[in-house]
């Protein structure tokens, strides 16, 4: 298994979620989903992200409208239609079953992995500040 391909493809996964969810909130400029996206840590960049937005509006998720700035060009607005409203709302559904499903497998697995005695078998990382502590 490719790990990093199986991180790309979850990534991916919940990405259109994710973009739909910021837009649900209100008029919304590409490269203020793209500061949310990245501080919330999910790395994606306009090449990925207008593309997407384009795929979005032409399934009849979103629209944008064009609103004139003062320091430069018109920018691009984007709003969700109802259709896209109906489709978060259908995806909320899915993430949380989603989420309460894979939370129940791995919540079993990490008490699997559990010593019966509780102690963790995990050894602490050395302590950088601390070379003789490290010897």
């Amino acid at each position: 298994m490719n790990i990093e391909n199986a991180q790309v493809q979850m990534r991916k996964g919940i990405l259109e979620f994710c973009i739909l969810h910021i837009i649900s909130r209100g008029e919304v400029y590409a490269s203020d989903m793209l500061d949310e996206l990245t501080s919330a840590r999910i790395m994606v960049v306009e090449g990925t992200l207008y593309p997407l937005l384009t795929r979005l509006k032409n399934a009849g998720l979103l629209d944008y409208k064009w609103v004139e700035s003062t320091s430069g060009p018109p920018r691009k607005y984007y709003i969700l239609t109802d259709l896209g409203r109906n489709s978060l709302t259908a995806l909320n559904e899915t993430w949380q079953e989603l989420a309460a499903s894979v939370n129940s497998i791995v919540g079993k697995a990490e008490q699997h992995l559990k010593p019966a005695n509780g102690s963790t078998s995990v050894t602490p990382a050395p302590d950088p500040s601390n070379p003789s502590a490290n010897a």
